[in-house]
């Protein structure tokens, strides 16, 4: 990442998420299109700084409506001054959603969940686009969820990912925020080791930046 680089803080709007946003998702299933490109706006226009776009939902084409959608979202100067990060659990998606936007997007995501093999593959495939990637605290094993675990997979990743000549500046971590206040003992740590991780990987992985859901700590509270 260059322009956002020297920012401390950065505000990814997450409206354009079909998953996330009854909304958006309204807007998407009856094909209007146009309304759905104003919510991109009003995210940008409110502030963010990054625009993550997810099409995921059973009932759509996913690769027509991500293409579709940033398309038309290239062609709003307003909106296409700030990237653009293409959200899917399926990778046609995002290899399609990467094929159709310009400047520097940012994949969401990638992770070890299924091997080595497959990460390094969309980790080349990033390159070839230029993107930068965010990459999940996720391996064989499952999802990391203590601070030890979280610092063992992304420093692995780290390390396999630079290893193939993956920019540093362009790797992401989502070292996994979950929900405190459950009412099970074990969980009440959660925040602490997000932060503790955080901290010990910004010096063991240099350049690398961190992401992180915060509204994830209080689903208990909902």
């Amino acid at each position: 990442m260059t322009e956002l680089s020297s920012a401390r803080f950065i505000n990814i709007g997450e409206r354009t998420n079909v998953t996330g946003s009854a909304a958006f998702k309204k807007l998407i299933l009856a094909g209007d299109y146009a309304k759905a490109v104003e919510v991109a706006r009003q995210q940008v226009e409110n502030g963010a700084q990054i625009v993550d776009v997810n099409m995921d939902e059973g009932l759509l084409d996913a690769v027509e409506a991500m293409t579709t959608f940033l398309k038309l979202i290239a062609a709003e100067p307003d909106i296409s001054r700030v990237p653009v990060m293409i959200d899917s659990s399926k990778w046609e998606v995002i290899e399609a959603g990467l094929k159709c936007v310009s400047g520097k997007p940012i994949v969401n995501s990638i992770s070890m969940k299924e091997g080595e093999a497959p990460f390094l593959e969309q980790a080349r495939k990033c390159m070839a686009y230029g993107a930068a990637a965010v990459v999940m605290a996720f391996d064989e094993t499952g999802q990391a969820d203590s601070k030890a675990r979280k610092v063992e997979i992304c420093k692995r990743a780290y390390d396999l990912l630079t290893g193939i000549g993956f920019p540093a500046e362009d790797i992401i971590f989502d070292p996994n925020i979950f929900a405190v206040a459950t009412g099970i003992e074990e969980h009440d740590r959660y925040a602490l080791d997000f932060i503790e991780a955080v901290a010990e990987l910004r010096e063991l992985c240099p350049h690398a930046h961190f992401s992180g859901g915060l509204s994830n700590l209080s689903f208990s509270f909902r």
